[in-house]
């Protein structure tokens, strides 16, 4: 089973960002935008895991979400990495959001999953680019949004079924979620 660790924004605040897209989704049909209702911070990806590593992982990802406190978060502006993705930034607790995920890469390490081992980057990614795509525009047009704080209270192990989503893209299901009760 595909896998990732992710926490996932309120409703509230992803209709904010979905708001604030509208016109740029309108303009630019061209690029691969992702769907509203699967955004979320992926913490790490675990890829394709068996049953029993599965099992092990997510004994473990309960144990590190009862020893990280619930996160104070906002949706910023936006960015891109090269052509291929843009994004828009995470505000807020960074601190603790790259803790969470360090955590949760050693609870995946600890199973025996590989996962990479390269800066955490707290981001949402918004759209894909083809080769050639300028993103900057969309990155200008972005920069001055700001959504409002909210708390991330659990986190989630989704499977990603690659092509299973409307349009052959990805669709993401949770498969179980633990809430961050730390201090």
């Amino acid at each position: 089973m595909r896998l990732f660790v992710a926490v996932t924004p309120p409703v509230d605040a992803l209709d904010e960002l979905r708001a604030a897209t509208a016109a740029a989704r309108s303009a630019h049909p061209d690029l691969r935008w992702t769907r509203p209702d699967q955004w979320h911070l992926t913490l790490a990806f675990l890829g394709d895991v068996g049953d029993d590593a599965r099992a092990d992982v997510a004994v473990r990802l309960g144990r590190t979400a009862a020893r990280h406190a619930p996160l104070e978060l906002a949706l910023r502006g936006a960015g891109r990495f090269g052509e291929r993705v843009l994004w828009t930034r995470v505000d807020g607790d960074l601190a603790g959001l790259r803790g969470l995920a360090a955590s949760v890469r050693a609870a995946a390490r600890k199973a025996r999953i590989a996962v990479e081992d390269r800066p955490y980057r707290p981001h949402l990614t918004l759209a894909r680019g083809r080769d050639g795509a300028d993103l900057r525009p969309l990155v200008d047009a972005l920069a001055g949004f700001a959504g409002r704080r909210w708390t991330a209270t659990e986190v989630h192990l989704v499977r990603s079924r690659l092509g299973a989503g409307p349009d052959r893209t990805a669709r993401y299901e949770p498969v179980t979620s633990w809430p961050l009760t730390g201090s």
